[in-house]
């Protein structure tokens, strides 16, 4: 992956709401999101050749998601799985301890990992040496350079995302879950503006697929996905339980 947008403690009702975009050869084969895991319950979409994902959420209300960073490093096991293990974890606090622990015990390619839950969250920038940054609520951008205001593609993304937050006054919880809904719908065209980088057509590489996430103060989640360019693909309901998108 190599755009993503979080809106963390923004909208009353939904502490997580995440828009991303994923980056990937285009031979590289992956399944579309389902439950990949059971206690805890964790939806996600799954790469089929090394068995980790990119994205996800648990029926704990964890949210965690990863970028790769460029760097030197050659890694002995592959970050996708180390998303799937943290989507194990029942807190982001316990997540954060978890990658910490694997950083110190085995080798790790270059990454940006996202780890979210509605007390805390957090950035784990990896290129051989650990950067923790803790995100105030707001709207942060996390691209494979960097975050925000550090990463020149991640503040253009950020700037053209911020304007459908500066509006945001919910007086109930039909208005915050529209005001979501909006959100979303102005994410989706971030996601497939070319402009901006968001979404990328390359020669045997680039955006493979999209994911919009909502994770309510339940630790209720919902998905929908583009299976395909965003640009070119309309986004579907995840069916993971009794309703659409919904554990």
């Amino acid at each position: 992956m190599c755009t993503l947008v979080l809106a963390w403690k923004v909208f009353d009702g939904t502490p997580i709401a995440a828009a991303a975009n994923r980056d990937e050869a285009l031979d590289r084969s992956s399944r579309p999101p389902g439950v990949i895991d059971d206690d805890p319950r964790v939806v996600a979409p799954q790469d089929e050749e090394a068995g980790g994902t990119w994205i996800g959420y648990n029926d704990a209300g964890l949210f965690v998601a990863i970028t790769n960073r460029r760097s030197d490093r050659e890694g002995e096991r592959s970050r996708g799985l180390l998303v799937r293990d943290a989507l194990g974890c029942e807190s982001a606090s316990d997540a954060l301890a978890l990658v910490r622990t694997e950083l110190a015990d085995r080798e790790y390619a270059g990454f940006n990992l996202v780890i979210a839950d509605a007390t805390e969250a957090h950035l784990l920038e990896w290129d051989g040496v650990l950067r923790t940054t803790h995100f105030d609520p707001g709207a942060h951008v996390v691209v494979n350079e960097g975050h925000d205001r550090a990463a020149p593609k991640a503040n253009r993304i950020r700037e053209a995302i911020r304007p459908s937050l500066d509006s945001y006054s919910a007086s109930s919880e039909a208005a915050a879950n529209a005001e979501v809904e909006a959100w979303f719908d102005r994410a989706k065209e971030v996601l497939r503006d070319h402009d901006l980088g968001a979404c990328v057509h390359g020669e045997g590489f680039g955006t493979r697929s999209s994911s919009l996430i909502a994770i309510d103060t339940a630790g209720e989640g919902r998905y929908w996905f583009a299976d395909g360019k965003p640009c070119e693909t309309g986004y579907e309901a995840v069916a993971v339980g009794e309703a659409d998108g919904q554990i």
